[in-house]
């Protein structure tokens, strides 16, 4: 005899009999979760399947938890030596020096994590193809190209400037505007649509494994991106464990995971449409269409359309640098603690836990930061001197780089940082050269720039004056501001410097052991 179905919750009874939507009591709902299996007419060979999964979800959940206690008590066990936050907005390049931390640091700890970045670039990468691709729909009903390019005049003050945002050069670009697509197709880009369209399934699969809370992609629900949208973002919440299915004894052997064998299965689909992505990223039309909607994808974290021919061969492993160029956004704080791994016999931090706090930047994020100042040695913060023309994506009537100024005030006079060391690193130069080089002019967005020279030197001197003359502005400030101007895709330029702001560390612990 079969088990008797449960009734309804009496709430939900009674709702229902008055025509109105169900309402479910959440006691009532407690009461009937988990629901139960029906077994009844289970075969031994359906039942021992059954047990197998699980003994096999116990013993994944068994490991986990230990692996939570065995950070806990570590964690008790052991203050760390040096505790260092990451502050700065959202893209600014907070997660990229913290891996060039464990580069130069922890190589052998960064090393191991090859295979899980390999699917972020994986994902960048299709990313990029699939917001190419909405070039070529003939069916959407985009705006008339006038439309597009909108006609609203630029207020050249820099807090109220309409400036574009990451992928967009042109300041006079709505950042509601939709990507137009090209009115006519040629065969030739017709067939590449056929043939590259297995790729919008590719990103969805691969999102779905690296970030499983992350909403669907814009194109799966048929919705043209904005010229103003990060085509590569891929976001990851703090905790998550998504590198771990790549590890040995990480919760889950790649045999038993089956978004572990998607991923392989994405990166044999690149490998088959390698020569299609670089006839769609070099096709003139493409180009042209791109230019004339001021769309500079090359300006953005995560772009690898300029090395598929490597990146999407067979037996592709990921450098050191791509890994550092990979984006993944942080969504809340997250520490990472790294036991450094220095082989030179005079290094005394050798063996040491050093504690690096890597946070989200968007505004919404901003109010987590706190609790994590306490105790905190050195503060590095991260000004994108190339966000100039940008604005955030939170609040488009905000300039970037003047949001980064207010967000430096906030923190420079933050009663809780007052015995911290103050880094700022002046991020992404390489960026802000290839911007005026391509003829944008700094002064249409920083009015108080006034006459002075486009050139990267000038401007990198007057930002240092700037955030400089910021953080004197507290008498209380009475630490030297160490300033540095940097790429962080770059591991051999920023490798000189956290070896200086490793001497900087090394001297703040002589100073408080009274040995200077």
């Amino acid at each position: 005899m079969p088990p008797r179905a449960r009734p309804p919750p009496k709430s939900a009874r009674q709702s229902s009999a008055a025509g109105a939507t169900p309402q479910v009591d959440l006691e009532d709902l407690d009461a009937q979760w988990p629901p139960a299996e029906d077994i009844s007419n289970e075969s031994p060979a359906q039942r021992e399947e059954r047990l197998e999964r699980e003994r096999e979800a116990k013993r994944i959940n068994d490991e986990i938890d230990l692996q939570i206690e065995l950070d806990r008590t570590e964690r008790r066990k052991r203050r760390p030596d040096v505790k260092i936050i990451l502050l700065g907005q959202a893209e600014s390049g907070k997660s990229t020096i913290l891996r060039n931390f464990q580069l130069k640091y922890t190589p052998a700890a960064f090393h191991a994590e090859t295979e899980a970045w390999r699917a972020v670039i994986d994902l960048n990468l299709v990313r990029s193809v699939t917001f190419l691709l909405t070039l070529l729909d003939e069916t959407s009903s985009a705006p008339s190209p006038s439309a597009a390019s909108g006609s609203s005049s630029t207020n050249n003050t820099i807090s109220r400037a309409h400036i574009p945002s990451p992928a967009v050069a042109n300041p006079d670009t709505p950042p509601d505007a939709q990507l137009v697509p090209l009115q006519r197709l040629t065969d030739d880009l017709r067939r590449l649509r056929v043939r590259l369209s297995p790729l919008r399934s590719i990103e969805e699969a691969l999102a779905r494994f690296i970030s499983p809370e992350q909403a669907s992609p814009r194109a799966a629900h048929g919705m043209l991106p904005r010229p103003s949208e990060r085509a590569f973002e891929v976001s990851v919440r703090s905790g998550s464990r998504w590198k771990a299915l790549f590890r040995r004894g990480g919760g889950a052997s790649k045999a038993d995971s089956q978004g572990y064998g998607e991923v392989q299965n994405a990166r044999r689909v690149i490998e088959a449409c390698r020569e299609d992505i670089l006839a769609l990223w070099n096709h003139p039309a493409v180009r042209v269409s791109l230019a004339e909607q001021s769309v500079a994808l090359e300006f953005q974290s995560g772009f690898f359309l300029d090395a598929v021919d490597r990146i999407a061969a067979p037996g592709y492993t990921p450098s050191a640098d791509d890994i550092l160029k990979a984006r993944i956004q942080t969504v809340g704080v997250e520490e990472h603690l790294l036991k450094m791994e220095i082989v030179n016999p005079l290094a005394t931090e050798h063996g040491q836990m050093w504690s690096i706090i890597d946070v989200g930047g968007s505004r919404g994020m901003r109010a987590a930061w706190v609790p994590y100042f306490d105790d905190v040695n050195v503060l590095l913060f991260l000004a994108p001197v190339s966000a100039f023309n940008q604005t955030l994506t939170e609040d488009r009537s905000v300039n970037r780089l003047w949001d980064s100024f207010l967000l430096w005030k906030t923190v420079c006079t933050h009663k809780l940082l007052k015995g911290a060391t103050f880094i700022l690193l002046l991020n992404k130069y390489d960026l802000l050269g290839a911007k005026l080089r391509a003829g944008i002019q700094f002064r249409q967005f920083v009015t108080s720039y006034k006459d002075r020279p486009n050139d990267t030197e000038s401007i990198l001197t007057y930002l240092k004056e700037k955030f400089s003359a910021i953080y004197q502005q507290d008498p209380e400030n009475k630490q030297n501001l160490h300033v540095h101007v940097t790429c962080a895709t770059d591991s051999n330029s920023t490798s000189i410097v956290l070896a200086r702001i490793r001497e900087v560390i090394f001297t703040q612990n002589f100073r408080k052991a009274n040995l200077l």
